[in-house]
């Protein structure tokens, strides 16, 4: 198999096709996953660069991208590769207006798209988009604007690839150089607007190369995050580089049945995915038998004990090898079946998984490997690998990424995974990149043998009245643990004590509702409930016991509502927006320290 040094991401499609796989892609249809082999991919690929170059698009034009995963993504975005044009990802969560700011400061010249309630958000903003030329569509869509809209299948044409255009595409690829633009992708915008984030075909096969990831062409992937967010994408890339079997899920409610249809031996998730993961089985745990339960009680011993030998690759004791293996079998292996019975390694970023998820997962024979990163850095900084990992971290620097702190403990990145800068943002990016260190705004700890540890975003960081500074993350991360809360938000800043916006886990307190006689029939009137806001007191309460006492929650709010994508409350990768929160529900806020002050 071929060594995996590509510098440009057209190298990268090509060494991924070495390995001649019958099933390189697993395409949902109506009768379950179907093989696409590495020909037809190649063939789709190739096919569609003809197309776009028909068009009239070339190297340094922007063409947005605009889709669920599918198969249809990776096509897009290797054939965009291979030419030299610059994709502009976009969350299909978005609205129309959301949209248009990034369409209309990328200057996209086109654009595909998935679905008809896709196009419909394009068509409602496209009369204010004078660069925007076509839609490609994925599916059939209504017809206007007129002559606007070309079907992805009559662009790639269902014919084969001829060796004239073979070496056409070649020469395409070989034409490309490491410091071409490869994509604009819009950060989320947590803390205002989005900025887009100019990566190069250098900074993207760097991250895929040097972070090492543990993968073989024995692997089988579940694609499941939004391949629009630089985590997903540079995971895929990875998946392709190592010969990886890719399968798309294209909503996260469809995981579940894809798991059993696809049954991966890898994932990549975020902390919510595993945080859901983790309360689904405590819950069952919660119904089982007590002989049930002390078998798990004695199977979980087992694998936490087990954790230091496998965290660092070393073989366990004779006697506790053999207690691991009857605990797999009796225990362990019942979990993974529920997840499709194959997986042996897990993935998680884009925010703290928080040590006690981490150590649940490795306890029960499914080895999670935490990373860090942004997308300004192609995303990975640091990770946990093979031999080298440390529970309750994000890892060690991946090789060529130099990694260190600020006298405030702002983590600082140096590498060639970092940005080429903010698009047509040359102030902004001069701030970030002071003194040739990248500034993430994150405020991390490194310990003696270079693990990483987040404690949580900069500007998160909350000041009381009474000058005491928390971080905010660790306590939420802390109460989503917690089987009756959902999601939460710690309010502290200019305040004298924190406080805390609860998201319940409403079928849990459904639930209690029924077994206690009470009348509950919506998830507004379980918020209004007495007997249920002081259950979820209670569960703050014991959840934040072991806290310094500035940071334990004084007072809740039990919200009746979820957060909200398109309320603008939390990003499409699940990280709140604080200030907007905060802002929605000034007035809930205010009540809290009213009655308390």
């Amino acid at each position: 198999m071929p060594t995996p040094h590509p510098s440009t991401l057209g190298q990268l499609f090509l060494r991924s096709l070495a390995y001649d796989k019958p099933d390189q892609l697993l395409v949902k249809t109506e009768a379950g996953y179907q093989p696409v082999s590495s020909g037809e991919f190649y063939r789709r690929v190739a096919r569609l660069h003809m197309g776009l170059k028909r068009l009239g698009l070339q190297g340094g034009d922007r063409c947005a991208l605009l889709s669920e995963n599918r198969w249809e993504w990776p096509v897009a975005d290797f054939a965009m590769m291979s030419a030299g044009i610059v994709s502009v990802p976009l969350y299909p969560t978005l609205t129309g207006e959301q949209m248009h700011y990034m369409l209309e400061n990328s200057g996209a010249r086109a654009i595909f798209v998935s679905t008809a309630a896709q196009y419909e958000k394009i068509t409602s903003v496209w009369s204010r988009l004078p660069a925007l030329e076509r839609a490609i569509t994925f599916q059939a869509v209504p017809s206007r604007p007129a002559g606007r809209a070309l079907p992805l299948s009559q662009l790639m044409e269902d014919k084969p690839v001829s060796e004239e255009e073979r070496r056409e595409f070649r020469a395409s690829i070989d034409a490309l150089r490491p410091e071409d633009l490869a994509s604009i992708i819009y950060t989320s915008g947590t803390t205002g607007t989005p900025k887009g984030v100019m990566l190069t075909h250098g900074n993207l096969t760097s991250n895929v190369v040097d972070s090492e990831f543990d993968f073989h062409s024995g692997d089988v992937a579940l694609s499941f995050l939004p391949l629009c967010h630089v985590a997903e994408r540079t995971v895929d890339y990875g998946f392709y580089l190592h010969g990886v079997t890719v399968a798309h899920a294209g909503t996260i409610e469809s995981v579940p049945e894809s798991l059993a249809q696809v049954r991966p031996t890898v994932l990549v998730g975020v902390p919510r995915f595993y945080e859901k993961i983790h309360a689904r089985f405590r819950e069952g745990l919660a119904k089982a038998s007590p002989v049930r339960q002390k078998l798990f009680q004695w199977a979980w011993g087992v694998g936490m004990a087990s954790i230091p030998y496998r965290a660092a690759n070393r073989r366990m004791p004779l006697l506790m090898g053999l207690k691991f293996g009857l605990a797999d079998r009796l225990v362990f292996a019942k979990l993974r079946a529920r997840l499709g019975g194959r997986l042996r390694l897990l993935g998680s970023g884009a925010a703290p998984l928080g040590r006690e998820l981490a150590e649940f997962f490795f306890a029960v024979n499914l080895p999670m490997r935490e990373a860090y990163g942004l997308t300004e850095t192609s995303p990975v900084i640091t990770s946990n690998r093979s031999g080298a990992i440390r529970l309750g971290t994000v890892g060690r620097p991946i090789r060529n990424v130099e990694v260190r702190l600020a006298e405030d403990g702002e983590i600082l990145v140096r590498g060639p995974n970092v940005m080429r800068g903010y698009y047509k943002m040359e102030q902004e990016t001069a701030e970030v990149m002071e003194g040739g260190w990248f500034h993430t705004g994150d405020i991390g700890v490194l310990d003696a043998d270079g693990f990483l540890t987040i404690v949580d975003r900069k500007k998160d960081l909350l000041k009381t009245s009474g000058g005491k500074y928390i971080a905010p993350q660790p306590i939420e991360n802390k109460l989503k643990r917690n089987p009756y809360i959902t999601d939460a938000v710690v309010i502290a800043n200019t305040r004298r004590f924190p406080s805390a916006l609860i998201v319940p886990n409403f079928q849990r307190l459904e639930a209690v509702a029924r077994e206690q006689g009470i009348r509950c029939g919506s998830p507004a009137e379980m918020a209004r409930e007495a007997a249920l806001v002081r259950l979820i007191e209670q569960q703050v309460e014991e959840t934040c016991a072991d806290l310094a006492p500035y940071e334990k929650i004084k007072k809740i709010a039990v919200l009746d509502r979820e957060f909200s994508i398109t309320e603008g409350e939390i990003t499409p990768t699940m990280k709140v927006r604080r200030r907007e929160v905060e802002r929605r529900f000034h007035d809930v806020i205010e009540e809290m320290y009213q009655e308390r002050e």
